[in-house]
């Protein structure tokens, strides 16, 4: 149960995945604010989890965010917000190319999400595939030791 007067872990974590799909798709916090029929403060707290998201907004942001109502919760019980007991059934299926290490990627780094904002342009599902594959094969270079002829 959350002190009186601190954010819900809970809230924190599905506020943070809304912000990290609105970055994701490029959009201003003003932009949604504006398709929600809100203001960018609300949306700002929503972000920050001071405010909680009701289940019929959860909805329309899922709508205009074009992700499933799953999306928000996932990675909860891995961040260690939530209680083990509802893990079960809130994750997606995992996409074909997953990122492995979720849980280590910093997805509020602006690096990241134009690299992921890129990727998603890519039309071409053989050419997107390659690639995932190419930055699989290059971070697998530092999880190996280096032996001392490189």
């Amino acid at each position: 149960m959350p002190r009186p007067g601190f954010a819900n872990p809970i809230d924190q974590h599905v506020g943070s995945r809304v912000r990290i799909r609105r970055l994701m798709l490029g959009m201003s916090q003003e932009r949604l604010a504006q398709l929600l029929g809100l203001t960018f403060q609300q949306i700002q707290k929503y972000e920050r989890g001071v405010n909680r998201i009701g289940s019929s907004r959860l909805y329309e942001l899922g709508q205009i965010l074009d992700v499933p109502i799953s999306f928000f919760f996932d990675d909860m019980a891995e961040s260690g917000h939530a209680p083990d007991l509802l893990a079960p059934g809130l994750a997606e299926e995992p996409a074909e190319f997953a990122f492995d290490g979720t849980r280590d990627l910093q997805l509020d780094k602006r690096e990241t999400l134009e690299f992921v904002r890129a990727y998603n342009r890519i039309v071409d599902p053989a050419v997107r595939k390659r690639l995932f594959e190419l930055a699989k094969a290059l971070a697998n270079l530092y999880d190996s030791p280096r032996d001392s002829a490189h």
